[in-house]
């Protein structure tokens, strides 16, 4: 069994603290290299590098956007939610209705009740359906993440029951529409489909599916009763471990957010220590993300999420 780093337990740095102001800078400075090597139309050996680069710290603005819906990612209440307004406008999803659904997944932790984890906490889901679910989840992430709460909002029993907050989506959802109907006709009419589709569109597409995989290494498959059974988490021994957990606001840590729900990103690593396993069917963390979907990936044949699941015999496929 691995111990955890040896600098774990320290408080952490201010650079720590301002891992998203970071990754934005980072990616402004990755988007101008993109600009350049399209302007000069440098070989595609120059660009591949560098929209892999964009789409990864997309995926850590994408944490961001998680952060600012738990109120966390700035201290000025109204930065945060224009941070995360922003972020949602420009990856077709709902600050709002994010915000909602997400807390099912907090309040209903890996049961029939969490909205971001359907179908695979259903015991009674086919397992042809979940598979397929969750190949077009890990592949087409970027377009499948929006439709998976745009499902919790307009299915029947929705929990986003709110008046106010539903009227405040619907206005995001114009706002997304209006800001849209903008970018595309501009885009044609200057002619700079280059520039859209290797600046904007790759990367986010990339940051999609990475967003979706992530996900997956972090709860499906588990069939756990608590936060540590539930959950893999990554505690990264090594210099380019720690670098992804910081571009990725910590989330690696990811049982720890759970259990401390309002805590900051940059205090969960001195608290890895409670993510040591406890209970007979708890998880030690993993030492890397390469590690932690390899033992994913022997579980996507049969996605399944939640104790549930040892309660009930399996559907027949």
């Amino acid at each position: 069994m691995k111990t955890l780093p040896a600098d774990v337990g320290e408080e952490p740095h201010w650079v720590s603290r301002q891992a998203f102001q970071i990754v934005v800078i980072m990616t402004a400075l990755a988007e101008i290299g993109m600009f350049l090597i399209l302007w000069n139309n440098l070989s595609l050996w120059w660009a591949v590098p560098v929209v892999l680069v964009i789409g990864h710290l997309m995926h850590g603005a994408a944490v961001g956007f998680h952060e600012a819906s738990h109120g966390l990612l700035r201290r000025n209440r109204k930065f945060n939610e224009f941070d995360g307004v922003l972020i949602g406008l420009l990856s077709f999803m709902s600050f709002s209705l994010y915000r909602a659904s997400h807390q099912s997944h907090h309040a209903h932790f890996t049961t029939e009740k969490d909205e971001e984890l359907w179908p695979f906490v259903f015991t009674s889901s086919p397992r042809w359906f979940r598979v397929t679910v969750a190949f077009f989840e890990l592949t087409f992430g970027m377009f499948f993440v929006p439709m998976l709460f745009l499902r919790s909002f307009l299915r029947k029993g929705s929990p986003i029951r709110s008046k106010k907050v539903r009227k405040r989506i619907w206005k995001e959802f114009a706002l997304m529409g209006i800001l849209w109907a903008i970018v595309i006709p501009t885009v044609w009419y200057f002619g700079v489909w280059k520039y859209f589709f290797w600046m904007y569109f790759i990367p986010t597409f990339i940051a999609g599916n990475l967003q979706s995989w992530r996900k997956y290494i972090e709860h499906v498959g588990l069939t756990g009763s608590t936060i540590n059974s539930g959950t893999r988490n990554i505690v990264a021994d090594t210099w380019t471990g720690k670098l992804v957990a910081f571009t990725l606001l910590h989330e690696p840590y990811h049982g720890l957010h759970h259990m401390h729900v309002g805590l900051p990103h940059a205090e969960l690593p001195r608290l890895a220590p409670e993510l040591e396993p406890t209970h007979p069917d708890e998880i030690h963390p993993f030492p890397s993300y390469r590690h932690a979907f390899l033992h994913l990936f022997r579980e996507l044949a049969n996605p399944r999420v939640g104790a549930q699941w040892k309660r009930v015999g399996e559907p027949q496929s």
